[in-house]
């Protein structure tokens, strides 16, 4: 059973501030959609911070006027998100993909879990992938079943935090793939996830480029993998994430 953490370590709602933290590389296509979708959570008093890897494209500049900070940051996501949560200033800290939608709705649902004590100082919400494809749809039903009965998060599931929590685990490990998995893993053992049924919008995007079935079994493997104990520097080199020795 997860470790529970003391009431005292909870905020009152209006005492938190969330800071939205997206890690990108060569979105210009598609980024000023994803911040203008923030704008108005901005107008709230959410922070938005970009953190970009090393983008060959016009990201950055494009980012610039949507976002309270933009940040240069080694690629890799857990790099990037680690630079991001040290410059944010909210007492949470919310970890959401270019290509994923959040609501005002998912956003009260952080500052009414983080000032509850059943373990809500970390949470995700259920994913549904943007596409008709009735497979796709069942893809998302089975991340979501898998992450409530596992209590692990993956990304595209918008992981939210505490700031304290956070720093008191050590951040995202410095992995090139499976950080949210090692992340969570990590997380469950002080306090047990919120996880919302309210579901983030995520582009099908990856699904359609490399096609659905290499993409299912990709993933699914890599997972198996991760599980059974294969470091994740080597599967990122086999799969082509990293260079080969």
């Amino acid at each position: 059973m997860a470790a529970r953490i003391s009431d005292t370590q909870f905020l009152p709602m209006n005492a938190v501030r969330i800071s939205i933290v997206m890690p990108v590389l060569n979105e210009a296509p598609t980024i000023i959609a994803s911040l203008e979708a923030l704008q108005d959570a901005r107008h709230r008093g959410v922070e938005v911070i970009v953190v970009d890897g090393g983008s060959e494209d016009a990201t950055v500049e494009l980012a610039q006027a949507l976002a309270d900070q933009v940040l240069i940051a080694p690629r890799g996501r857990a790099s990037q998100m680690n630079a991001g949560a040290v410059a944010a200033h909210g007492t949470v800290l919310w970890f959401v993909h270019a290509d994923t939608r959040v609501t005002v709705e998912h956003e009260q649902k952080i500052l009414w879990a983080t000032a509850h004590a059943w373990g809500g100082r970390w949470g995700r919400f259920d994913v549904r992938i943007d596409s008709r494809n009735r497979l796709l749809a069942l893809v998302s039903k089975a991340i979501n079943i898998r992450s409530r009965w596992s209590g692990i998060a993956t990304g595209d599931q918008a992981i939210f935090v505490s700031r304290i929590l956070f720093e008191r685990v050590g951040g995202f490990p410095d992995l090139p793939l499976m950080e949210d998995v090692a992340l969570s893993k990590r997380l469950k053992c002080i306090a047990s996830p919120a996880c919302f049924r309210e579901t983030v919008l995520t582009s099908a995007r990856r699904w359609e480029k490399h096609g659905l079935w290499r993409t299912i079994f990709l993933m699914w493997s890599l997972r198996a993998a991760y599980f059974m104990g294969v470091s994740p520097h080597f599967l990122a080199r086999q799969y082509g994430y990293l260079p080969r020795d």
